[in-house]
């Protein structure tokens, strides 16, 4: 019978990390500076390690306001790489969705019959945060806004944001239908970033963009102002206060950060910097994983092999506070024996890893090779051996 789940205990050995048992490590990072600590709602992650720097209320549920624009870039995203949806195509605005959104909150003054392409309703959404473009654009990509907020939601699902929920496209308030954790914040960056990197880059870190020979600006407090960074989206409104889902790339390293509930503008941004600051400087990045090492292997249930290897799916690092040297151990979890077939690269597995004095984080392994399934002679031969085994 199959166990619940297999572990296994590995060490591993860092490059130009002193692991030395005869001395102790010192683990403690630079002390976080006051400005970023003012926040009620903080979290600073490494994607580059799947690490988290500084949390502070990660799995409070809050109001998200047009951070919430940030879910529907990543479906239109999806659409876009699905090819479902194209770049070029143009949309004509629905006169209610024009007549509606007429000067609440922030827009791009879009016209009934207006016809717009998708990419100008994108980056209206994106960078200047416009209401209207949002409904126009998950109206005349998939018909409705109750089909939108469905896939909004659908993808938050497989994203494993439990503490989040979409009841619109934009984040105009909705006496709090719309709500997000810190924590699924991280996530859903994380996909937009990892997931769709040209389309990132594409509509995401601009100051500016020129509607209808207007310059408009963006209230991004990183973009252009701080070093490495391209994003994400800000958020306000009287509810939610000040808040922001932010990114900076630096040396192969990226930091992503949640800032919330802050009570000013400058605020948001004097936290927003300051952590991220924080996050680069207090800390080192060290090589650690590649997908081509082999971390373990997995039981195989039916298939030609009895067992397969185990990676990451891609390159990680290993996030230490600046000048420190820890030791560092691992375990992999996964529900099995697996049962055959199953292709490479499959998702199958986790590995915990344990830094002395941080808490545990997990990252994502797959398998490295495909098994196929065993024929009946073969799968009785497979059994006889597991019995014996």
């Amino acid at each position: 019978m199959a166990k619940p789940f297999w572990l296994l205990l590995i060490g591993l050995a860092l490059p130009g990390l002193a692991l030395a048992a005869d001395r102790p490590p010192s683990i403690a990072a630079a002390p976080v500076p006051p400005g970023a600590t003012a926040a009620p709602i903080a979290l600073l992650a490494d994607l580059s390690s799947g690490q988290v720097l500084f949390a502070r209320a990660a799995n409070q549920r809050v109001l998200p306001a047009s951070m919430t624009k940030v879910m529907t870039a990543l479906i239109a995203f999806d659409l876009i790489a699905a090819g479902q949806l194209r770049e070029d195509a143009i949309m004509t605005v629905r006169p209610e969705t024009a007549q509606r959104w007429a000067g609440r909150g922030t827009t791009l003054g879009l016209r009934g019959g207006e016809k717009v392409s998708v990419r100008d309703l994108l980056m209206g959404t994106t960078t200047v945060s416009a209401n209207d473009g949002a409904v126009a654009l998950a109206e005349g990509a998939l018909g409705s806004l109750d089909a939108w907020t469905a896939a909004m939601n659908a993808r938050a699902a497989t994203l494993g944001m439990r503490g989040s929920h979409f009841a619109s496209a934009h984040g105009f308030p909705d006496h709090g239908r719309t709500y997000v954790t810190a924590n699924d914040l991280i996530r859903l960056a994380a996909a937009l970033i990892n997931e769709h990197p040209v389309l990132y880059h594409r509509y995401f870190g601009h100051q500016s963009m020129v509607w209808r020979g207007v310059t408009l600006r963006s209230h991004d407090p990183f973009a252009g102002l701080l070093p490495g960074a391209d994003g994400i989206k800000t958020g306000h409104s009287f509810e939610a206060g000040f808040t922001f889902l932010g990114s900076a790339s630096r040396h192969d390293r990226r930091l992503v950060l949640v800032i919330g509930r802050v009570a000013t503008e400058p605020g948001r941004a004097k936290a927003a910097k300051a952590l991220a600051e924080w996050g680069f400087q207090a800390w080192d990045s060290h090589a650690f994983l590649t997908p081509q090492l082999v971390v373990g292997t997995a039981r195989v249930q039916d298939g030609t092999a009895r067992s397969v290897t185990l990676g990451v799916p891609r390159a990680f690092a290993l996030s230490l506070p600046k000048g420190s040297a820890a030791q560092v151990s691992g375990r992999i979890i996964y529900d099995g024996p697996l049962r055959a077939p199953f292709g490479k690269g499959q998702q199958v597995a986790r590995l915990e890893i344990q830094i002395a004095g941080q808490p545990v984080h997990t990252l994502p392994l797959v398998t490295l090779q495909a098994v196929e399934r065993a024929g009946p002679i073969d799968r009785i031969v497979n059994g006889l051996l597991g019995l014996s085994a």
